[in-house]
């Protein structure tokens, strides 16, 4: 399945200066998968180490980091001769053996002519609380589900996919019923490479449900494995609540609901364990909305999400017949699917930064505030075909920005005050900031 992250791996490649890339992602989103994919198709020859199952090589940085001897132990364990670009080397599970993230710094520095790839499942864990972690010698590439594009693409609306890139919307809008319904299943669905693939295989909801699942509960096992035993406890119950206080209308993080009488500092290890494990996405309320965002964030104010919406869904029991087949979509739930599908398309594009807005005296609130081509842009979220926007006119009113967007199952459709994009719309939300700025 392609993967929209693949031109960012071509300009890597092809850039005389680049670095190691270490690739981020939670467990499952395909890191393994796009790195060989992407050395097959781009590469003479791939010698991939996973050093989870090759033990053999477990010391392999403990007694120096000679490029020379480290080249010839990677011929030992693959068979392949590291040729300089022509052979794309990948450490993957890098973090489960000594010292191998800083051996990237040496390939850096006395071999740059090498191509290198690195990743691991829970690489954002030792990357935070690694303190030789050769920080400006490697490049970052984080990697999400797949976005409502990405799949489009996967099961094979190629056509529906590049009528939405035209942007055409008289066409857009003939065929608006099969959007939504693609929309609707990729809420059940979600972006997850293995869930999406067996879907494509059998168009089975209920394989799909049993998939993921088995995906939460890698993830349960990940919480008593990696983490220091005293905040498991915490882990499990942040995790567990996430479904339960996004269900709330105003969705904000509320640790009185997980414990009674529960402090924020009780549970800021186990949120902190969580997000460096890629498994939730954390949006910070701001009271103003000046540039930078990030330097008004209000750290006690928050929202969770999950990684993904399908693991949203499944975390919440809520069953395919209600999601693809009925309206109940749209019911007491459709605010906490909508927004964690409205994110999860923001982080698929070039990472944007979300916050969230309420003022000081909590009478309206944007769901997201998002920062791109220099413009602070108030985004408001319907489920459904809603055109109200009480909230975004009493924002509008207050700092005036050159750009507003509502995005709702409704029609494209430019406004004096807002442009509405349809939800299913909404990730091609950088191509548009540019024709309504």
């Amino acid at each position: 399945m392609e993967r929209t992250v693949y031109e960012a791996l071509l300009k890597w490649k092809n850039n005389p200066h680049r670095k190691p890339l270490v690739i981020k992602g939670a467990r499952q989103v395909g890191k393994t998968w796009l790195m060989k994919a992407f050395g097959n198709n781009e590469f003479e020859s791939v010698a991939y180490i996973n050093f989870e199952k090759v033990t053999q090589l477990a010391d392999l940085f403990e007694t120096d980091f000679d490029i020379q001897r480290i080249l010839r132990s990677i011929q030992l364990a693959t068979g392949i001769i590291p040729q300089v670009g022509k052979t794309l080397i990948i450490f993957d599970e890098v973090q489960s053996v000594r010292r191998g993230l800083l051996a990237l710094k040496y390939f850096y520095e006395d071999a740059p002519q090498y191509h290198v790839m690195a990743a691991g499942s829970l690489l954002g864990l030792s990357i935070h609380k690694d303190d030789s972690f050769p920080v400006g010698k490697v490049d970052f590439l984080n990697l999400y589900p797949l976005s409502y594009q990405e799949f489009l693409l996967a099961i094979g609306k190629t056509a529906l996919l590049d009528t939405l890139k035209s942007r055409d919307w008289t066409l857009i809008k003939a065929f608006k019923g099969h959007y939504i319904d693609m929309l609707k299943q990729y809420y059940y669905i979600g972006g997850m490479p293995e869930v999406v693939d067996a879907f494509i295989r059998d168009g089975d909801y209920k394989e799909v449900r049993t998939i993921q699942n088995s995906i939460l509960e890698s993830y349960d096992k990940d919480f008593s494995k990696h983490p220091p035993m005293e905040i498991v406890p915490r882990i499990k119950m942040v995790w567990n609540a996430i479904p339960s206080q996004l269900a709330k209308e105003n969705r904000k993080f509320i640790f009185g609901a997980v414990k009674s009488g529960a402090r924020a500092k009780e549970f800021e290890l186990a949120i902190m364990w969580l997000q460096d494990a890629g498994l939730l996405y954390k949006v910070n309320r701001v009271s103003n909305a000046s540039l930078p965002l990030g330097g008004f964030e209000d750290i006690n104010a928050f929202k969770l999400f999950m990684v993904d919406v399908g693991l949203l869904g499944a975390k919440s029991g809520l069953d395919a017949k209600t999601l693809i087949d009925g309206n109940e979509i749209f019911g007491q739930y459709k605010g906490a699917l909508t927004e964690q599908y409205v994110l999860q398309q923001f982080k698929s594009i070039d990472d944007i930064a979300a916050f969230y807005w309420t003022p000081d005296e909590g009478i309206a609130e944007i769901d997201f505030l998002i920062q791109l081509s220099g413009n602070v842009i108030p985004v408001e979220v319907k489920a459904a075909e809603n055109l109200k926007a009480k909230s975004l006119r009493s924002f509008r009113d207050k700092y005036h920005p050159k750009v507003s967007v509502r995005t709702s199952m409704s029609d494209y459709r430019e406004e004096p005050t807002m442009t509405n994009i349809p939800l299913y719309a909404i990730g091609l939300i950088n191509d548009l900031i540019g024709e309504f700025s």
